[in-house]
């Protein structure tokens, strides 16, 4: 009797192959063209979060009729003291009608192109048409993102106003937009008085900016916290907004900047509007209110990128 022949070992999409084969422009479109078919948020399961010793093991499943996948990130503070990514993971793509294992991809890059995608997605029903002024908190791998997602989905823009802490990586930062051929500057929080723009990508707990400073026209991306006790903009500018969340059940149970705002009176969660129904055209977006997407990140964006990523390295042989 002869041995079992091996399975064939599963391709593996490392973060240089998935960002050469999905730009920002592709992973915005991949993203609404799901909800465009049909996908509702609204039924996905929540994340799960496991306590192992030293961090956190969290998983997040999503499927489709043609694919389904889940991501497993470990999340591990002690890792900065010993050199090592606090986050760190992979998505696991598979088959939608068989299940059979497809390809695995790299979690942290994954996340770090879905997540602006998201936000790409908002912005192009949200922005005005001509938004030249971006104001960005942060200065990391998030904020980078979000840059490329607003010149995706925003042609117009022309000048970054960049708020973080740490004045050598501001200044790295500015560096690399000008390189872009945008105008850049380090900036301080009131910076916002002038934006067309604003994109949140933090870890901030408490508001970043006085929202009443936000001029009427401006669009907000929050993504920093999916904790229902943090917030990076103030109750303020989210009652003054027209408000955009990926879920209402997410939004309820993750997104502090508005679990905190209704609780303390200026915004009613009846009011939420969703982005499915943004993208589907059923929001009306109000002159003269600022716009605010708040995002927590859900399982169906990473598996709609990663099938656009497995596809495209598919087909680039």
């Amino acid at each position: 009797m002869s041995a079992p022949h091996p399975a064939p070992a599963l391709p593996h999409v490392d973060a240089d192959a998935l960002t050469r084969h999905v730009s920002m422009s592709a992973a915005v479109d991949a993203l609404e063209s799901v909800l465009a078919a049909g996908l509702d948020p609204e039924a996905e399961p929540p994340r799960g979060v496991v306590d192992v010793p030293g961090g956190h093991l969290l998983m997040m499943p999503s499927a489709t009729a043609s694919y389904t996948g889940v991501k497993v990130a470990t999340v591990t503070p002690g890792n900065a003291d010993r050199g090592l990514p606090r986050i760190q993971g992979l998505y696991l793509l598979l088959d939608g009608v068989t299940h059979t294992p497809l390809a695995l991809l790299d979690g942290i890059a994954l996340t770090s192109l879905r997540t602006p995608a998201v936000s790409g997605v908002a912005l192009r029903h949200l922005a005005v048409a001509d938004a030249e002024r971006l104001v960005v908190f942060g200065s990391g791998p998030q904020a980078w993102g979000h840059v490329e997602a607003v010149r995706a989905v925003r042609p117009s823009l022309r000048h970054v106003d960049v708020v973080a802490r740490d004045a050598g990586r501001v200044a790295a930062f500015v560096d690399r937009c000008r390189a872009l051929g945008l105008s850049a500057d380090a900036a301080a929080p009131d910076a916002v008085a002038l934006a067309d723009v604003v994109c949140c990508c933090t870890t901030a707990r408490e508001p970043l900016f006085d929202g009443a400073l936000l001029p009427g026209h401006a669009a907000v991306a929050a993504v920093g916290s999916h904790e229902p006790d943090a917030r990076e903009v103030d109750a303020a500018l989210v009652g003054r907004s027209t408000v955009v969340a990926e879920s209402r059940a997410v939004a309820a149970r993750e997104c502090g900047d508005l679990v905190l705002a209704a609780a303390e009176g200026p915004f009613d969660m009846a009011g939420l509007h969703t982005l499915d129904a943004l993208v589907r055209g059923a929001v009306k977006v109000e002159e003269g209110r600022p716009r605010l997407f708040k995002s927590a990140g859900m399982a169906w964006e990473d598996l709609a990128v990663a099938a656009a990523a497995y596809e495209a390295w598919t087909a680039a042989g």
